[in-house]
C-alpha cells in the first residue's frame, strides 16, 4: 500500500516540505473549526430557542385561560404580536403536520429538538421555509393553533462570516508560509544546481546562503570544488614538465639515429622512438583530460560532421531537434576521434549517429568489425588495458588509453561511455552520452 501511495506523492523537496507543512495544519484546522462551530452555534441556537419556547408556553397558558377561540383571538393574538409571533386561531391549512428539516441544516435540528423538549402540545415544526420563518402547529385547550416565528430569533445569524474569515486567514497564512518555505529551500536548490554543473564540467558562480546547515554544506562544496580544481591544475602543470623532460631525450635519440647509417637495426630503433612518443602523447592526453579547457555552446552536428569527413566515416542519422550544446569542444572532438579511429582500425564501414534528447546528447559510433565480447567490455574501458581477444581497442602501437580517454571525457561532461553490439552493422557500438 505504501508503494502505491508513493507514486502519487511529490518527488521534489519543495513540494514535499510544503506537503509536510500544509497537511497537519489543514487537518487540525478543519477538525477544530468544525467542532468549535458545531458546538458554538448549536449551543447558541438552543439558548435562543429556549427563550422562544418560554413565550410559546406563556401563550398556551393565556389561550387556556381565555376559554374560547373568540376570547383567545381578542386577547392572545395582540400579546403574540408584541412578542414577534404571528398566531393563527384556529390553525390554517398551511400549518405543518410533521417535522420538516433540511439534510444539512444543523441549527434547524437543534431548533426542533429544543422545542420538542420545552413546549408541551407541540405537533410539528417546519424549518424549511425559504423566507426563514419557523412554522409550528400546537395543540391548545381551544384546538390546534398555528404559530410563525422569524428564524433569526432562534438561531445565530451570519455564521458564514466566521467561515469566510477563517478561510481567508488560512489562505493568507499558507501563502506566507509558502514564501518563507521557498526562501529556505532556494539555497538548497542552488547548491544542487552548482554541484550538477560542476559534475558536467562547468564552474558556475555560487555563494552559500540560507540556514546555518545549508551554508555549511555550501562552504564544504566550495572547498571541495577548489581542491579538485587545484589538483587538476597541479597535475596538468606537473605533466607539462614531464612532457618537456621526456621529449628532450627522445629528440636527441631521434637526431642521433638520423646520423647513423641506415640499416635494419637503426630502422627498428627509430620505430621504437616513434612508439615511445606516441605513448607519451596518449599518456599525457589521458591524465590531462582537457581539464583546462572551458565549456562553450557548440554546434554538435558540425563538430561530428567534421570528424566524420576527416576520418572517412559516415554521419548516418541525426535524431531529435539539433541545438547548441554546452561542452568542451576540443575534449569531445578527441573522444569521438578516438572512437572513430578505433572503429576504423577494425572495420571497413564506420557510421556515426547523433541523438538530441531532453537533457542529454548521444553520439554513437558503429562499425562492422569483430566487436568486443560482452564480458570484456568493462575491461576495455580501463586505462592501460590491451585486450588479448581478436579485437584490441588500441591496436597499432597504443598503450590502452583510447577508450579510457573517451570515457573520462564523457564522465567530465556528466555522461558515460557504453560499449555494445551494433544491430545495424554487426560490430562494436560505442555510445557516448553528454549531459546538456
Amino acid at each position: 500500500m505504501m508503494a502505491s501511495l508513493k507514486r502519487f506523492l511529490p518527488r521534489g523537496l519543495y513540494w514535499r516540505a510544503a506537503l509536510i507543512l500544509i497537511v497537519p495544519i489543514v487537518t487540525i484546522q478543519l477538525v477544530v473549526s468544525t467542532e468549535f462551530i458545531r458546538r458554538h452555534y448549536e449551543r447558541v441556537t438552543q439558548q435562543l430557542t429556549e427563550g422562544v419556547a418560554l413565550e410559546l408556553v406563556l401563550l398556551q397558558q393565556e389561550i387556556a385561560a381565555a376559554g374560547s377561540v373568540e376570547a383567545a383571538r381578542a386577547v392572545v393574538v395582540p400579546l403574540a404580536q408584541s412578542l414577534e409571533i404571528m398566531l393563527t386561531l384556529p390553525a390554517g391549512p398551511d400549518a405543518p403536520v410533521e417535522d420538516r428539516v433540511g439534510f444539512l441544516d444543523l441549527s434547524g435540528r437543534a431548533i426542533v429538538d429544543t422545542l420538542r423538549a420545552e413546549v408541551p402540545g407541540l405537533v410539528a415544526v417546519d424549518v424549511t421555509d425559504e423566507e426563514r420563518v419557523v412554522n409550528l402547529r400546537l395543540d391548545t385547550a381551544v384546538g390546534p393553533v398555528q404559530a410563525q416565528i422569524v428564524r433569526r430569533r432562534m438561531a445565530a445569524t451570519n455564521p458564514h462570516q466566521l467561515l469566510v474569515l477563517m478561510i481567508f486567514t488560512s489562505l493568507l497564512m499558507t501563502a506566507v508560509a509558502f514564501v518563507f518555505l521557498r526562501n529556505q529551500l532556494r539555497p538548497i536548490t542552488k547548491l544542487a544546481k552548482a554541484a550538477e554543473d560542476f559534475g558536467k564540467g562547468r564552474t558556475v558562480p555560487y555563494r552559500p546562503r540560507g540556514a546555518l546547515e545549508v551554508r555549511a554544506a555550501g562552504r564544504a562544496f566550495l572547498d571541495m570544488r577548489e581542491r579538485i580544481e587545484r589538483q587538476i591544475e597541479q597535475r596538468t602543470l606537473m605533466l607539462s614538465g614531464v612532457s618537456h623532460d621526456l621529449r628532450t631525450p627522445l629528440t636527441r635519440l631521434r637526431l642521433g639515429l638520423a646520423m647513423l647509417p641506415e640499416d635494419e637495426e637503426v630502422a627498428d630503433l627509430q620505430a621504437d622512438v616513434a612508439q615511445m612518443e606516441r605513448m607519451v602523447d596518449e599518456f599525457l592526453a589521458f591524465v590531462r583530460g582537457d581539464a583546462m579547457e572551458g565549456t562553450e555552446p557548440t554546434d554538435a552536428v558540425a563538430l561530428v560532421q567534421g570528424i566524420a569527413e576527416r576520418a572517412g566515416a559516415v554521419l548516418a542519422e541525426v535524431r531529435g531537434t539539433p541545438a547548441l550544446v554546452q561542452m568542451r569542444p576540443q575534449a569531445v572532438t578527441r573522444a569521438v576521434e578516438n572512437l572513430v579511429s578505433n572503429a576504423r582500425r577494425f572495420g571497413r564501414r564506420v557510421e556515426i549517429g547523433l541523438w538530441f534528447r531532453e537533457g542529454s546528447l548521444w553520439i554513437t559510433v558503429e562499425d562492422d568489425g569483430p566487436g568486443i565480447p560482452p564480458e570484456k567490455r568493462d575491461e576495455a574501458l580501463r586505462p592501460f588495458t590491451r585486450l588479448d581477444a581478436s579485437r584490441d581497442p588500441n591496436q597499432g602501437g597504443g598503450v590502452g588509453l583510447g577508450l579510457s580517454i573517451a570515457s573520462d571525457i564523457a564522465l567530465s561532461h556528466g555522461g558515460a561511455l557504453r560499449l555494445g553490439q551494433s544491430a545495424r552493422l554487426g560490430g562494436l557500438k560505442a555510445e557516448l552520452t553528454l549531459a546538456r
